[in-house]
């Protein structure tokens, strides 16, 4: 196993699952539903899915929420905020907001895995403000300046 960190989790409902890892090379923990019924996902809809878990996060990191590709090439499903990032000072539910961007209605159930959680390091920057910015080949093109 790689080097890591040491995250606490705590399960706010007993019927939580711990995320984890589903193979040895995998970056991302696969996170999971904690639901009392199954939530219909309508063509277009947003929903907010609670997992029961909350997480202290060691400060210097964040956990990335990202989509599961499977979700999101199969049906459609995807994190709509993606990556959300969850801080290291919040202590509150991790919920997941999917959105069906596919062509039909998805059902989500209990224990379904809907996200992957990957923790990164977090550099803090300091901002100087200044009115001279270097100059680049590239300026100040934006979106599509350099290609397709």
């Amino acid at each position: 196993m790689g080097l890591g960190i040491t995250v606490n989790v705590k399960k706010l409902r007993p019927d939580a699952v711990l995320p984890n890892y589903e193979t040895t090379g995998a970056s991302g923990m696969d996170v999971r539903a904690c639901i009392d019924a199954p939530v219909p996902v309508a063509a277009g809809q947003i929903v907010t899915v609670p997992t029961g878990l909350a997480f202290e996060i060691p400060f210097g990191y964040e956990i990335q929420v990202r989509s599961r590709s499977g979700l999101a090439r199969g049906n459609g499903i995807a994190v709509l905020n993606s990556p959300g990032t969850i801080d290291s000072d919040y202590r509150g539910e991790l919920a997941v907001v999917l959105i069906n961007l596919g062509p039909g209605p998805f059902t989500i159930r209990h224990g379904d895995r809907i996200a992957q959680l990957v923790c990164a390091p977090v550099l803090r920057v300091s901002l100087t403000e200044t009115d001279w910015l270097s100059r680049t080949d590239r300026g100040g093109g934006g979106f599509g300046s350099t290609g397709v």
